[in-house]
């Protein structure tokens, strides 16, 4: 076990990049975007002192009180199995934890929900297991809309998606709307049109600053979309495309020319990129695990289901708590700012 020096960052990105359950949140780089958290990264070596498993760790020090929360986005990364290499990473980060006077560590790993045995040993290392039926209780979704892109092709894509996303996607294309990779340039658009529809759907919204950050340090791993109409941007979305996977992380659309439907067309021009580059899958991302047709975010799930891919189920959130007191009285404090917000 190691907690990595950052001028061996280098090192940790190649492995987490390369890894088959590598994501764009456990990238050293990552914490170029979450500026406001600290940041250590926890690996594991084999005998030839070789990494062969990584925690990257974001650390949000509670001001006043002398703590601090730990959190692992989507980690540990190493198999899923390999119970020595997460023990060696949970002790690295107890190791963390000592020096973060931490209170609590959680992570969200991408691990399903019908994993019983990782669950029961997660549980085992003294974790506790928390989850939602909605699937928006925690930091980061658990029930995501995944595409398998493997042996497949444009064409075979397109046939298997439903007849309106074709539709729509034909309609998009015959009015003219054009699909951009955008530059820091179009970010002050794409945030304006961020917030239009933070405003319309009941969601806060990232400032503008948050997403040049984001392209800055994911560089050619990330791209912002941006759909035109008529000149005008009246879509946006931003794709990260990182160790195999294609994720559609933010989405935005105006208020005004929905009727030519630019969210279809942008969707299959990324997933256009991620079958070009080699991506095993395109993630949609969240849905709500609630498929009642009346339900409030049905919608977001019609939409995403239309391409015909399968939904997963996630584990959810394990939190391991190394000070209780500590934790309740954070939690106490944080959910009274809450109430006040909303007041």
């Amino acid at each position: 076990m190691e907690i990595l020096a950052p001028e061996r960052y280098d090192e940790l990105e190649a492995f987490v990049s390369r890894h088959p359950r590598g994501e764009f949140t456990q990238s050293p780089r990552w914490r170029l975007v979450k500026n406001n958290w600290g940041y250590a990264a926890v690996v594991s070596r084999d005998g030839s002192g070789a990494i062969k498993g990584s925690m990257g760790v974001l650390i949000q020090r509670v001001p006043y009180v002398g703590s601090s929360l730990l959190y692992a986005p989507r980690g540990p990364v190493c198999a899923v199995h390999d119970w020595e290499t997460i023990a060696d990473l949970k002790a690295g980060v107890d190791e963390l934890a000592r020096r973060e006077r931490a209170h609590e560590f959680k992570m969200d790993p991408d691990v399903p929900m019908a994993d019983g045995a990782f669950i029961e040993k997660m549980k085992a290392l003294g974790f506790r297991h928390s989850y939602g039926p909605e699937g928006f209780e925690g930091i980061q979704a658990r029930f995501n809309y995944r595409l398998p892109l493997e042996g497949r092709d444009e064409a075979a894509l397109l046939a298997n998606f439903s007849q309106s996303v074709r539709r729509n996607i034909r309609k998009a294309e015959k009015a003219g709307v054009e699909i951009r990779v955008c530059g820091h340039e179009q970010v002050e658009e794409f945030a304006a049109i961020m917030q239009v529809t933070g405003e319309r759907d009941g969601f806060a919204v990232r400032p503008k600053a948050y997403f040049d950050r984001l392209l800055d340090a994911l560089g050619e791993n990330v791209r912002l979309y941006g759909g035109f109409y008529e000149g005008k941007m009246i879509s946006g979305a931003i794709c990260t495309n990182y160790a195999g996977k294609a994720c559609y992380v933010y989405g935005a659309s105006d208020n005004s020319d929905r009727q030519v439907m630019p969210n279809y067309l942008m969707q299959w021009e990324m997933i256009r990129w991620a079958l070009a580059t080699g991506c095993r899958v395109y993630d949609f991302q969240g849905v709500s695990g609630n498929l009642d047709p009346n339900a409030h975010m049905y919608g977001l799930y019609r939409f995403k289901s239309g391409f015909r891919g399968e939904l997963d189920e996630l584990a959810g959130e394990f939190d391991f708590v190394y000070r209780p007191a500590m934790k309740k009285l954070v939690d106490t404090a944080m959910e009274a700012r809450k109430a006040l917000r909303r007041r």
